[in-house]
């Protein structure tokens, strides 16, 4: 069992962060693009929103989560951008209070539940930290193209523990996205937090291994940016092969991001 408080805490954090870059945008500014093809800021915000909700409703009535995913059809894509119909025609403030109730109400649900108890979830049931995770995977995705649209580089801090720690453990996801039989060799893992600390994973003496800072790899393991752009390093054919298809979410991989397509 892993303890929840820490990385609840860091939920709210993380959350914080992108209330901070919509927070104060006028109704034109919410219909930016992001790099997300056909997704706006308001886009963005609202797939955030349905996401937490449906967290929470999983954290806080489980049997009434499990009856709305069979009657899902088409699956969680088709799901989401059924749900953004829902929030297309609300003004700025409408949306925010929605993204806001949502996120509040998700978090506290999450929060919540013993650590010990799984919670359902759209494959398998998770432990609350590991979906308290995949929340920090898709506040950092989904609030990067957010800033990227503003022109607005985030601050980084070793919250993004959490969501180094959740890519190691979904390693194979990219692999299922592109029909490929995930390798048996395990990964050595060492990646470099914004204050320095080093979280390795993986056996020390594999000979595929991957190194760098922990923004570059979120930024990779959310495909926001192409790998040519970041600086992280592989040992071995198989890492590097990974850094070609790395992703910390299920399904389609999704467009990515173009070499060179974001100036330093």
């Amino acid at each position: 069992m892993t303890d929840t408080t820490g990385v609840i805490a860091d939920l709210t954090a993380e959350a914080a962060v992108v209330d901070e870059l919509v927070a104060g945008l006028t109704e034109t500014q919410w219909e930016t693009p992001t790099p997300a093809p056909g997704w706006r800021v308001r886009e963005q915000i609202a797939h955030l929103t349905f996401i937490l909700r449906i967290a929470g409703l999983a954290a806080a009535q489980p049997e009434t989560f499990v009856a709305l995913t069979k009657s899902l059809t088409g699956g969680l894509d088709v799901a989401v951008n059924a749900a953004l119909k829902e929030f297309e025609h609300d003004p700025a403030e409408v949306l925010l209070t929605k993204w806001r109730a949502d996120r509040d109400q998700s978090i506290k649900a999450l929060a919540a539940v013993p650590g010990d108890q799984l919670v359902p979830w759209l494959v398998r049931p998770l432990p609350p930290y590991v979906l308290a995770c995949a929340g920090m995977m898709e506040l950092f995705g989904h609030g990067q193209d957010i800033a990227d649209a503003l022109g607005v580089r985030p601050e980084r801090t070793d919250r993004l523990a959490h969501l180094v720690g959740f890519a190691v453990r979904v390693r194979d996801f990219g692999y299922e996205a592109h029909g490929l039989t995930p390798p048996e060799t395990e990964f050595r893992f060492e990646i470099t937090g914004p204050s320095g600390a080093v979280w390795a994973f993986g056996p020390e003496d594999s000979p595929e291994r991957i190194t760098g800072s922990a923004e570059d790899f979120c930024l990779l393991v959310t495909r926001r940016r192409h790998r040519d752009d970041l600086g992280l390093r592989a040992e071995g054919a198989l890492a590097d092969a990974w850094l070609d298809i790395a992703q910390a979410y299920r399904g389609p991989a999704g467009e990515g991001r173009r070499p060179g397509q974001f100036a330093d």
